[in-house]
């Protein structure tokens, strides 16, 4: 008898979570949101209670040729909490749960841990427990982060409006070119192990792959101005595929000018020295850690005048789909390509 076998590669990262967790059922009343945004949602005492947990794997995340195990370990955390970023709510504590080969040294986890250590301090987040086990190949870091919000201030992804204005944080690209230019220096060091790597000019874009920042800065922001978004996501499979999860989730589409969308000159040149596009890096790229949000068009006199944000477009009905208004006049539909877990 032949048994059914499909391949994960079929459904993808989300519709293999989708599929998975389907008869999934929130049974306690303080479960407020389950799966299918940046953080679960968890009635608490004060307020409510974000979760989020995240797992990085050796040769599929990140590549310790060129990844420092102290930039490793403070990546690590920045991802997670800017899940927690993402539902505007403030990251407390964390959990780190590594399994690691036998190639690992106790002085090498010291290192790993030091960037964990730096990340904590710096976002004022307490490490509370994990997990240590072995593993046959690699290392594999689980990081869950737990953060706090009040419940008229947060933001999930399936609650944008028609007419909403779409805002991001910051500029994108960057991370996806410094990748490239780590990728590169990797091939070159595989074929002449005796050249040294060429770095010096592309600092930015090498800082922003190997050691991210979380938006906690755009969180105390919205709290100063009171400003709630109307939906939010942080960016890390990219902006195009952010911005579908955001649709497909709040049932809408959206209009994106392509100058609205902020690519840093260094990327805008450095994707061009790749003979890329930038915009196609600054859409699909992922791992900027930005945040994509939307607010009320009666809030555009406040973000106007926030600093780092920028204004590139709007919420529109379903049927009129994700559509991208090129500097060239043309409107086309936007395609979301970003990163692929399978």
């Amino acid at each position: 008898m032949d048994t059914k076998r499909t391949d994960v590669n079929k459904l993808g990262e989300f519709g293999l979570i989708e599929h998975l967790t389907k008869q999934a059922e929130l049974k306690n009343p303080s479960s407020v949101y389950g799966i299918g945004d940046d953080a679960a949602v968890i009635k608490s005492s004060s307020g409510l209670s974000v979760v989020s947990t995240d797992m990085l794997v050796e040769g599929i995340h990140f590549d310790l040729m060129y990844t420092p195990l102290k930039h490793l370990g403070y990546k690590a955390v920045v991802v997670n909490l800017s899940d927690i970023y993402a539902m505007n709510a403030l990251p407390k504590q964390i959990t780190v749960s590594i399994a690691i080969s036998n190639r690992f040294s106790v002085e090498a986890l010291e290192e790993l841990y030091e960037g964990i250590h730096q990340a904590c301090a710096f976002y004022n987040v307490d490490l509370v427990g994990g997990d240590t086990t072995s593993s046959l190949k690699g290392l594999y870091i689980s990081v869950t982060a737990i953060g706090e919000v009040e419940v008229d201030k947060i933001a999930y992804r399936n609650t944008a409006k028609v007419g909403d204005l779409i805002c991001v944080t910051g500029s994108l690209g960057a991370a996806y070119l410094g990748l490239q230019i780590l990728e590169r220096e990797k091939q070159v060091y595989i074929s002449s192990p005796g050249v040294q790597p060429e770095l010096g000019e592309s600092k930015y874009l090498i800082e922003r792959q190997l050691k991210p920042e979380a938006r906690r800065d755009m969180i105390n922001l919205f709290s100063k101005n009171q400003l709630v978004p109307t939906a939010m996501i942080d960016i890390s499979d990219g902006l195009a595929s952010e911005l579908f999860h955001i649709c497909k989730q709040s049932g809408v589409g959206a209009y994106i000018e392509e100058t609205g969308v902020p690519i840093h000159p260094e990327a805008e040149q450095m994707a061009i020295k790749f003979k890329l596009d930038p915009i196609t890096c600054a859409l699909s790229g992922g791992e900027d850690y930005e945040l994509l949000f939307t607010v009320r068009p009666e809030d555009l006199e406040k973000v106007k005048f926030m600093p780092d944000i920028y204004i590139m477009g709007e919420v529109v009905a379903l049927e009129d789909g994700i559509k991208l208004h090129t500097k060239g006049g043309n409107i086309h539909d936007l395609q979301a390509q970003g990163w692929r877990h399978f």
